[in-house]
């Protein structure tokens, strides 16, 4: 028995001594310039994709060479490490990248590690990331714990870039995860879950529930199966170099400010969120959002449109501002009451394409009408906004639909002599 116990401690280390050891080794796995030969037995034993991958009579079981798509070396040879050693790495760093090759290789027992990894490390500034990376990988013991984190310290999250970028590069993870919030009693700390505690088999294929209808059906609204990922899009203030904004972390909202806005009556917080997100005051905006101001917050406009906040920061082009606002759940869709137009229509007829290309990464829907039957990019060509209609002909606006009059955007733009946005809608 003693004996027994001996090799089964000394295996993995054995194994471990095999990586890089070509002698035996049928397979050469490539990420980028990283190449590693390695056993096809240790892959197929530990990896269920790559079980199936030498299973039947494919290129890279005849070749002998696996090109490892979107990861990198580093990640690549600790995921390797792991498959010959059993042994996750202590490398907090590379933790979120390891968790995503786990989970596409299928190795629920390390992607379960690096899970205990985050939830043990989670702060203000990488809660936004680590709430997202659980809702797309499907990690429900971390995600419950980043979520309840997040609700302890709502105000101090989103005043993170952490939270700007998840809003930018993953919308759809986003409206999940406000979803969430929306359900999760607050927390002022992680406190025990089930993403400090190794997870089962079962737990780590387990899928959360899904989305609720109304979510998803936004997430649907205009979307072809060629849209681009607004994560390979730069977004920033239009006056600042997109270097430049990556670099700008925001303040947290003074605790003082906020409590001094509590005091303060919901129509009058009302008030001024419309006002600071007229004026483009994102700071303002996100203490009046932890004070409790109702983000469906809405003034009386001009003609009586009755506008929202989204709806002003939009239309004045406060990227800034509209980032803050959608991240706090401000619906994307909101029509105002006299034309009915949305957030897009007035970022498309300002011409913000910065604004523009946030909103249809938050889903808004591209090809929603006004009273008179106008989409975003009905308003951008008769305005004359090339780069705005630039973005909503990249996400896959409806060139060809007619307004109350059967007019097409390209009609719209003839009649109005845009002849930039005339040779861009002639276009396919």
């Amino acid at each position: 028995m003693a004996a027994g116990n001996e090799a089964q401690h000394s295996t993995p280390v054995y194994l471990g001594a095999l990586l890089d050891d070509g002698e035996g080794a049928t397979v050469t796995l490539a990420a980028g310039e990283t190449r590693l030969v390695v056993h096809r037995a240790v892959l197929v034993a530990g990896s269920p994709v790559f079980a199936a991958m030498f299973g039947h009579d494919t290129a890279e079981s005849r070749g002998g060479l696996v090109d490892v798509a979107d990861v990198d070396g580093p990640v690549l040879r600790e995921l390797l490490t792991y498959l010959y050693t059993l042994r996750a790495p202590q490398l907090a760093s590379l933790a979120p990248r390891l968790l995503v090759a786990a989970d596409k290789y299928g190795v629920a027992s390390l992607k379960a590690q690096c899970e205990q990894q985050l939830a043990a490390g989670l702060t203000v500034d990488n809660a936004a990331a680590t709430a997202v990376l659980a809702v797309r990988h499907c990690c429900p013991g971390l995600r419950q714990t980043a979520v309840s984190y997040i609700k302890g310290h709502t105000h101090r999250v989103m005043a993170t870039q952490g939270w700007a970028d998840a809003v930018r590069t993953q919308p759809e993870d986003v409206v999940e995860l406000s979803r969430l919030l929306a359900e999760t009693p607050p927390e002022s700390s992680p406190g025990p879950s089930a993403a400090t505690q190794p997870a089962s088999g079962a737990a780590a294929r387990h899928t959360p529930p899904p989305p609720d209808d109304a979510a998803v059906s936004r997430l649907r609204a205009g979307r072809g199966s060629s849209r681009p990922s607004p994560a390979t899009r730069p977004l920033g203030d239009p006056g600042r170099s997109p270097a430049a904004a990556a670099r700008h972390t925001p303040p947290p909202p003074d605790d003082a400010a906020v409590s001094r806005l509590q005091s303060l009556s919901q129509q009058e917080r009302g008030r001024r969120l419309i006002e600071a997100a007229r004026q483009g005051a994102a700071e303002q905006l996100r203490e009046l959002l932890a004070a409790g101001a109702d983000v469906r917050a809405r003034e009386e406009g001009w003609l009586g449109s009755r506008c929202t906040a989204l709806h002003l920061a939009a239309g004045r082009g406060h990227v800034a501002a509209a980032s803050c606002l959608v991240g706090a759940g401000a619906e994307v869709d909101a029509r105002t009451i006299g034309g009915q137009r949305t957030p897009l229509h007035w970022a498309a007829g300002s011409g913000h394409a910065g604004v523009v290309r946030l909103l249809v990464g938050a889903s808004a829907d591209l090809n929603a009408r006004d009273r008179w039957g106008q989409t975003p990019l009905h308003r951008a060509a008769e305005e004359g906004h090339a780069e705005a209609a630039a973005e909503l002909l990249l996400a896959g606006a409806d060139r060809g639909a007619l307004d109350d009059e059967a007019r097409t955007p390209l009609d719209v733009a003839r009649k109005r002599g845009k002849q930039e946005l005339v040779d861009m809608l002639t276009q396919r």
